[in-house]
C-alpha cells in the first residue's frame, strides 16, 4: 500500500504531518485539521471564532483545490472547537466560505485547547476525488 502527501505553499507549513494524504488509487483526500494560520504562520482573527472559521475553511479549499477536489467532493467534517455550542456561528462562516448550505456529514468535539495559543477552531475532512 502506498500514499501521496500533499502539502500546498497556500498553507502554512505542516511540522509533523501532511496537509493532505491521497489513499491509494488517489480515490480519497483525507485532509488534516487546517486551523486559521497564514502562510506565514499568523493566526488569524484572533478572538473571533467566525473569522478563525473561515480562515480554517479556506486553508481547507486549498487543501482540497491542490489536489483536484472541491466542496461537493468532501464527505466527511470534523470540527474541533474551544466553543462548540457556538455552532451557528461556525455553520454561518463555513457557509460563507464553501458558497453553500449543502454539508456533508459532521461532528461537532469541544476541546480544551489547541495547537496554538489563541487558536479557536480546528477543522478536517474527508473527500472523495473524482
Amino acid at each position: 500500500m502506498s500514499r501521496t502527501t500533499v502539502n500546498p505553499e497556500t498553507i502554512h507549513p505542516a511540522p509533523g504531518f501532511s496537509h493532505v494524504t491521497l489513499a491509494p488509487a488517489g480515490t480519497v483526500a483525507y485532509v488534516s485539521g487546517q486551523i486559521a494560520l497564514s502562510p506565514d504562520f499568523q493566526v488569524v482573527g484572533e478572538g473571533d471564532l467566525a473569522a478563525q472559521t473561515r480562515a480554517a475553511m479556506r486553508n481547507v479549499g486549498s487543501a482540497l483545490e491542490a489536489v483536484g477536489a472541491s466542496w461537493d467532493d468532501v464527505v466527511r467534517r470534523t470540527i474541533y472547537t474551544l466553543h462548540p455550542t457556538e455552532y451557528e456561528t461556525i455553520t454561518s462562516a463555513i457557509e460563507e466560505v464553501q458558497g453553500s448550505t449543502n454539508h456533508p456529514s459532521q461532528t461537532i468535539v469541544g476541546i480544551s485547547g489547541l495547537a496554538l495559543e489563541g487558536l479557536l477552531i480546528e477543522i478536517e475532512v474527508t473527500a472523495v476525488i473524482p
